[in-house]
């Protein structure tokens, strides 16, 4: 219940809602892309195959994903500051698009190697604009939860393709990818480009044409002016890639990005949603079989990343990041110690549940913070004229430890036991629950312009006379 003379933060806000939806639903393609191999994978490899493939070959589709990935990482910085967030989207929507295709004409090997390698490249080029662009368009009152839509759309991707691929044709998944598309790029007619983009291409008029329709406001001059001074003071800034590390700051905020993004690998994020269902046939889980425990699965990091999204702009990012390390630790530790029972010979069937359990419980507590709030940090904590090359670095090194995840689980799971990767997990969770706790700044209601002083360990000099920290730029909503 609402509390009385208080207005809910979400009024006012229609406008920007509507654009963040808009410019993240290719997230759901996203999604299904990222978890294809679980589900896909087992039919390809079946008796009743449309297409036969080798283990070997699995295995490359797996990897050719994240490489394409890579590979889009020089595309995003030439057209993120070039043609704005909105085409730069555009352009990844056709990229995806072009690879569901792919998969729905798919007769050989290659067809789908492409296809993986074409959505692997749009991936990584909308999981940097679209940040971006929520960012500079969304009123900080609701920043944290806007930011956290995205992550939104690609759990209910993954949700789809682990039910869609299992009980639909091998076409099925394809068609829908291609009508998700579809229907966002008819959607960003609707939009307007960022006015934080506009306003550092000189475009001012457009700036504030576009700041009006998702404010619903009739006057944006203070908020415009505030924009404005903040793009002018950020412009001025040392603007070349080596300034990520030569700048305290930057160097902080690439920090930052680069230990959060491999933690979320080496929590064992990509291992599961990739090997899902060879995990829990290896445990001889009967609590349910594999194909329903994935979707229950993805339906737990749905609904627990939902409501995480109300809690950010609440209960602040540390404390939900802390929070979601040490759980995440715990239960991977107890996947791991049921796989160490298992190999030694010891009856573990009265304890069957165990890996069904740890999988969903590990499914919510990884999406109540370390599955979230990365992607909201990255699109805060760099400034303007380093943002592109600063979350493009930061992708590189998402989808790289992404690519050694898999490799550390592959090598070690077929040498030493299913167990021991498991163990490096839960050791890696636990490191970056300290990290956490004593190095991220807290950004909760902070400003972009007043983040970087934050970073640079500066006194924020837009104080009113009293000293709080309710002045003019707290109120510029970038």
């Amino acid at each position: 219940m609402k509390e009385p003379g208080k207005e809910s933060i979400f009024k006012g806000t229609s406008s920007q809602i509507v654009a963040v939806l808009i410019c993240t639903f290719s997230a759901i393609s996203d999604g299904m892309q990222y978890a294809w191999t679980a589900p896909v994978v087992p039919i390809l490899r079946g008796p009743d195959s449309p297409l036969p493939i080798t283990e070997d070959e699995a295995g490359w589709l797996e990897k050719i994903y994240l490489i394409g990935g890579i590979c889009g990482l020089p595309v995003t910085m030439l057209l993120v500051d070039r043609i704005g967030r909105k085409r730069t989207l555009m352009c990844a929507a056709t990229s995806s698009l072009t690879g569901w295709v792919l998969i729905a004409a798919a007769n050989r090997i290659e067809y789908l190697y492409v296809a993986r390698f074409c959505t692997g490249l749009a991936q990584d080029v909308a999981f940097v604009s679209a940040p971006m662009y929520v960012a500079e368009v969304a009123e900080q009152k609701i920043r944290g939860f806007l930011a956290g839509v995205m992550s939104l759309m690609q759990l209910f991707g993954i949700l789809v393709i682990y039910i869609a691929a299992p009980y639909g044709s091998f076409f099925t998944s394809a068609i829908i990818g291609c009508v998700n598309l579809a229907m966002q790029l008819i959607g960003f007619n609707f939009i307007p480009e960022s006015p934080y983009f506009l306003l550092s291409v000189g475009k001012n008029e457009e700036a504030k044409k576009a700041l009006l329709r998702l404010r619903g406001a009739e006057n944006v001059d203070k908020e415009m002016a505030d924009i404005t001074k903040a793009v002018q003071r950020q412009n001025a800034e040392p603007g070349r890639l080596q300034d990520l590390i030569l700048v305290k700051s930057n160097r902080k905020a690439i920090i930052i990005m680069a230990i959060l993004n491999a933690s979320q690998h080496f929590s064992s994020l990509t291992v599961m949603l990739m090997n899902l269902h060879s995990i829990l046939e290896a445990g001889k889980s009967v609590y349910l079989p594999p194909v329903e425990s994935a979707i229950v699965f993805a339906a737990s990091m749905l609904l627990a990343c939902f409501f995480a999204g109300f809690f950010i702009d609440k209960y602040g990012r540390k404390v939900l990041l802390t929070f979601s390390c040490i759980c995440s630790s715990l239960v991977v530790l107890a996947l791991a110690i049921y796989f160490t029972l298992q190999r030694q010979g010891v009856d573990v069937t009265g304890a069957s549940w165990i890996p069904t359990v740890s999988v969903m419980v590990y499914a919510a507590v990884f999406r109540t913070g370390l599955g979230i709030i990365p992607l909201v940090l990255t699109s805060e904590i760099f400034p303007t004229k380093l943002k592109a090359f600063g979350m493009t670095v930061s992708d590189a090194i998402y989808l790289s430890c992404g690519i050694i995840s898999l490799e550390v689980y592959q090598v070690l799971g077929d040498n030493y036991g299913l167990d021991v990767p498991f163990y490096v997990f839960s050791l890696c969770s636990l490191l970056a629950a300290g990290f956490c706790l004593f190095y991220i700044p807290e950004t909760k209601g902070k400003s972009l312009e007043e983040i970087q002083f934050m970073l640079k360990g500066e006194p924020y000099p837009h104080k009113d006379n009293k000293g709080n920290e309710n002045a003019s730029f707290e109120d510029s909503h970038l």
